[in-house]
């Protein structure tokens, strides 16, 4: 199988308000073959919002995917999510193991082929 070039692949970051949200949001990712791994991570976020300084608890998803499937991606956190303002945000893989690369792309091929 030939794998596709390193820049092919981006991890994208969002944040839910709860992680169940969250849970829900990653397993659909998953089924629908959007994305081949997403990580859930519980964090404490400070951020600025209509005038004033908010805390919260949140979950911040890693979402592992190729590139190609941003569109789709960002297109279904927006159809999903409880926020206003969703963080959805692509951060493009520099280098990897190829043997994991090539996991991902396999993962994304097995529906969309």
């Amino acid at each position: 199988m030939v794998v596709a070039e390193v820049t092919d692949y981006c991890v994208v970051m969002t944040t839910t308000a709860t992680d169940g949200e969250a849970q829900a949001l990653a397993r659909l990712l998953i089924e629908q073959q959007l994305a081949a791994c997403v990580q859930r991570h519980i964090i404490n976020s400070t951020y600025g919002w209509e005038g004033r300084v908010c805390e919260a608890a949140e979950t911040l998803l890693l979402i592992k995917t190729e590139r190609s499937h941003y569109p789709a991606v960002e297109a279904f956190i927006r159809a999903n999510r409880s926020y206003t303002v969703p963080e959805i945000l692509c951060l493009p893989v520099q280098a990897g193991s190829t043997p994991y690369l090539q996991w991902i792309t396999e993962s994304l091929r097995k529906k969309h082929d």
